[in-house]
């Protein structure tokens, strides 16, 4: 298992980074590894995100020193969506199929996490998030037609989306991870503008379903000292509960993002008025 460790960073640091600065301390510019468990340990919220794409074998999400612990979930909950080809989920023996845009909620306690996919030419790709629980909830299998979808934008402004939650109180219990996908139709690049923060939560944003030529500029930084980190297909990026949360793409675009923080309100967010923005 591949495990890279970001240092939380304050706001003032932050905005005197260079590009290259900016990439090596929020972007994950690989996410998945064909045979192995990939993923970026955040210390804003001791978030952990990343993909696990079984081709050849299948694939064991275990404990590490970084954790502390004997197996992953041993305090932690997770949840995964999977954007690739058909495969599967084994918990503690328990099989769950999963297709592609299909999610899973896996709550804290569950011991033998294995992932498999059902084709070597089509791999699965899971894109997994993980937070600090405290409660452990029942796992729940969350298809995208049993997700809470929520229809947001107008093609006047280019931002006609639909938001699909999947580890969501709508939907199912956890501690306090939220994650979801948001679809943008075609013609539409903008998400979020007029932007918000909420500095009660982080969140960690995974672009996909873009062309090798697309690419998506996500927005960050504090209203009045905006940066922003240019991104490819299957990158992720660390969004701090400081930050602006925006981006805008050249095409339409999916995004998978993942919350963890003090509350589980998805609305909560404080609005930035667009003359404020910097």
């Amino acid at each position: 298992m591949r495990l890279d460790t970001r240092y939380a960073n304050h706001p003032e640091d932050s905005k005197h980074y260079t590009t290259e600065e900016l990439r090596k301390h929020y972007l994950m510019e690989t996410v998945f590894v064909a045979d192995e468990v990939n993923l970026m340990y955040s210390h804003v919220d001791r978030v952990i995100a990343g993909g696990v794409m079984p081709v050849e074998t299948e694939v064991k999400l275990e404990g590490c020193k970084e954790l502390g612990s004997e197996f992953f979930l041993e305090r932690r909950e997770l949840g995964l969506i999977n954007i690739g080809g058909s495969g599967k989920v084994i918990l503690d023996g328990v099989e769950y199929k999963m297709a592609s845009k299909d999610g899973l909620y896996v709550g804290m306690g569950v011991k033998e996490i294995t992932f498999a996919s059902d084709s070597a030419e089509n791999p699965a790709k899971y894109y997994v998030n993980s937070a600090p629980a405290h409660v452990a909830y029942p796992t729940v299998k969350i298809d995208i037609a049993n997700a809470n979808a929520v229809h947001l934008g107008d093609l006047e402004n280019s931002n006609k989306r639909t938001i699909f939650q999947y580890v969501h109180p709508a939907v199912c219990k956890s501690c306090q991870l939220l994650m979801g996908m948001t679809v943008l139709d075609p013609n539409n690049m903008w998400n979020t503008m007029p932007t918000h923060t909420h500095e009660r939560r982080m969140e960690v944003y995974f672009y996909f379903n873009m062309d090798e030529n697309t690419r998506v500029f996500h927005l960050m930084g504090q209203p009045q000292e905006t940066r922003h980190i240019v991104m490819a297909n299957e990158q992720a990026v660390i969004s701090p509960s400081w930050s602006i949360h925006s981006g805008v793409g050249t095409k339409n675009y999916t995004f998978i993002w993942g919350m963890a923080g003090e509350n589980q309100t998805f609305t909560d967010m404080d609005h930035i008025a667009m003359d404020q923005l910097r």
